[in-house]
């Protein structure tokens, strides 16, 4: 069994070079589309449906009665790969040989870390997407047959830290706009692309709106540069699409860290979504001694640290003038003796005023980060019942499966969070904040034990293997710091919880979470034996210079010789937490691998769908499978084999009176088979 490389052998060298299909941003399509209006219910209007992140719709045509009957109702292919590779293939799986992508939009793109994670909207009566390679494609939602395309035409020419991605995008109706929207405009679709440009299209053609920003264009990677550096392009991307609330567009970034103390800067704006002028901007990392928060910042770190982005998901609460961002850590991951101090903002939930960018309040997950504990997952915005009465809640997901309730209006914890002792540093230089926060309820969702004695493997050979690994590195528990000597970061900075996030039923006050459990290696190195170690390179490891700090910095997931994670399964599993009284309901292994036990679930990334029928719904697994889990019990319900890899959240809609589910099935960089698949499954047509 070989385990699918989870991680670049070195930040150091970029993705193989790929040809773009056009050197313009185009629209393809014949005439404009109808616009239908539709009761909300039957749309999925935002990334995860509503704009606070539940992944939950309350339709109830699917539920846990006859969901073993779903059946595929439509396949469309996104055309990122050679089309001829397809012809005459429905549904059926296909393994995508390692040049296969030379021909399709992607150009030779057969080196290159695709993810494909985006989850569609439907609004309107038409299914919105984008691909990999930031082209959006508009889609009928009972056929799949593409309406109209749009091409940015980003430079695949060009190497980028995150791979080629792009999570989805985002719409907005014009309050003005008439009730056929016929309107030029009146539904925009917003991208953000990974070259770090934010597009506004019409939604009924897919060409730019040309009344927003530079004919329908804003260059995201203008003044983030922090003084006296430029943009290293590829570098700075956006691989999440912008929250859009009351008519104000808000984007974040994704940045390669670890390349320095000062990337770019972390600065989150709002935009107009008509004319895309600036409304706001909020940088996590103050930069004067006025800026909220520059009490527990040094003054040289507030010029020359960059970082503490937001590259996940956005959540807001329109009715209360708020948006909530997850921030990252401030750069680099792994050393911050450069920049002392608590680091308040970075690795929080901050909350601004939508309208105007002023902060409300912050709570931090983790206090100067080590770890590359980045807050992944999109803040969760639910209504929590307690003790007769509702209370408005945000839910924080970390990569230590640590969650965090908070109120929503205060992000004051609604159950207790101790301040603990954690393990000192004994890199010189290095000043490890003295505590951390732990939520008492709900209880961690990953385990933070790891002794020899747990070494994993397939035969004595990988157990001992691992065992002698795990005894050489240091590892005191969660928030072990790294070291010279070598530190194992468990739970890992894949997660616990990622990007993926969570969902949330109301009704049942159930929260559903798929929990990543793979260890990784981290080494700081002085920088002579790091800079000579570059001249022969350890297949595996990835290589980051850290530059302008004394140390650079290895890394690498604890695999054995055999690609198996050292630490013991399951390597997933799904989770359902009872908020009423923040315990552990149940939980199940999550995913697969072949041949392999199903308790040993796998490597995952993808988030769930919850549903009013009871039904949560969620792919993610290294066996290309999406599976039907009964939301109360964990029971398993239904599986279907996908053709590629599900790392994406499904969503679900109604159609002319007929409930779909609908997946991207793409793979995730070795996580999943390669493909372009978008998968429709519904229950047969009763006409």
């Amino acid at each position: 069994m070989i385990w699918p490389g989870l991680l670049a052998s070195t930040v150091l060298l970029g993705i193989s070079a790929c040809s773009p299909s056009d050197s313009t941003p185009a629209a393809v399509g014949g005439d404009p589309i109808a616009l239908i209006a539709a009761p909300a219910a039957d749309e999925w209007r935002h990334y995860a449906n509503d704009a606070g992140g539940t992944k939950y719709s309350p339709l109830t045509s699917i539920d846990s009665t006859n969901v073993a009957g779903l059946q595929v109702a439509w396949t469309a292919r996104t055309r990122d790969f050679p089309p001829e590779l397809f012809e005459g293939i429905e549904h059926e799986r296909v393994e995508i040989p390692d040049d296969a992508r030379a021909q399709g939009a992607c150009g030779s793109c057969h080196g290159a870390d695709i993810k494909f994670e985006t989850t569609p909207l439907m609004v309107d009566g038409t299914l919105y997407l984008s691909t990999p390679t930031s082209r959006v494609l508009a889609l009928d939602p009972g056929t799949g047959e593409e309406r109209w395309a749009f091409d940015p035409a980003v430079d695949l020419e060009q190497g980028y830290s995150e791979g080629l991605i792009s999570r989805g995008v985002s719409s907005w109706l014009d309050p003005e706009a008439a009730p056929d929207r016929s309107g030029v405009c009146d539904r925009r679709v917003f991208v953000a692309t990974m070259d770090a440009r934010l597009i506004a299209l019409d939604g009924a053609t897919g060409r730019a709106c040309l009344d927003f920003g530079d004919r329908g264009t804003i260059d995201l990677d203008r003044g983030v540069a922090l003084e006296g550096r430029s943009v290293d392009v590829g570098d700075y991307q956006v691989t999440s699409p912008p929250a859009v609330v009351n008519g104000v567009v808000v984007v974040g970034s994704s940045i390669g860290d670890n390349r320095r103390r000062d990337v770019e800067s972390g600065v989150v704006r709002a935009f107009d979504a008509r004319d895309g002028s600036v409304r706001w901007s909020f940088d996590p990392i103050p930069r004067t001694s006025t800026h909220p928060g520059s009490e527990r910042w040094s003054d040289e770190a507030m010029r020359s640290t960059g970082a503490a982005n937001v590259w996940s998901i956005i959540s807001a609460d329109p009715q209360r003038d708020l948006v909530y961002l997850p921030t990252g850590s401030a750069a680099p991951d792994f050393y911050g003796g450069d920049r002392p101090g608590r680091n308040d903002f970075a690795n929080s939930v901050v909350a601004l005023r939508a309208s105007t960018g002023e902060v409300v309040w912050s709570f931090q997950v983790v206090h100067h980060d080590l770890w590359d504990y980045d807050v992944p997952a999109q803040p969760l915005l639910l209504d929590l019942e307690r003790d007769g009465d509702t209370v408005p809640a945000v839910v924080v997901g970390t990569k230590m499966g640590h969650l965090f309730v908070l109120h929503r209006e205060t992000g004051e914890p609604l159950f207790e969070v101790e301040e603990r002792p954690v393990p000192p540093s004994d890199v010189p230089g290095e000043e490890v904040w003295p505590t951390q926060p732990f939520p008492t309820r709900p209880a961690p969702l990953h385990s933070t034990s790891l002794t020899p004695d747990d070494a994993f493997g397939i035969d004595d050979e990988d157990r001992a293997f691992c065992r002698d690994w795990i005894g050489r590195l240091r590892y005191e528990g969660v928030f072990t710091p790294p070291s010279l000597q070598g530190t194992i970061i468990w739970p890992g900075f894949a997660g616990g919880i990622n990007w993926d996030g969570m969902g949330w039923d109301p009704e049942r006050q159930m929260l559903v979470v798929p929990i990543k459990r793979l260890a990784m290696f981290v080494q700081l190195h002085e920088r002579a034996e790091f800079e000579a170690s570059l001249e022969d390179p350890e297949e595996g490891l990835e290589y980051a210079r850290q530059g302008g700090t004394p140390y650079g910095m290895t890394r690498m997931p604890m695999l054995s010789p055999k690609g198996i994670p050292c630490t013991p399964p399951p390597w997933s599993k799904l989770v359902g937490v009872d908020l009423r009284s923040g315990r552990l309901a149940w939980e199940r292994p999550l995913g697969g691998l072949p041949d392999a036990p199903p308790e040993w679930g796998s490597v995952s990334f993808g988030g769930p769908l919850v549903t009013g029928g009871g039904v949560t719904f969620i792919a993610a697994g290294q066996d290309d499978r999406i599976r039907a889990y009964s939301t109360s019990s964990g029971d398993l319900l239904w599986e279907a084999v996908l053709p590629a890899g599900g790392q994406a959240a499904p969503m679900t809609y109604r159609y002319e009176g007929r409930q779909y589910v609908v997946i991207a099935a793409g793979g995730r960089g070795g996580i999943g088979s390669a493909g372009d698949y978008i998968v429709a499954f519904a229950l047969p047509d009763a006409s």
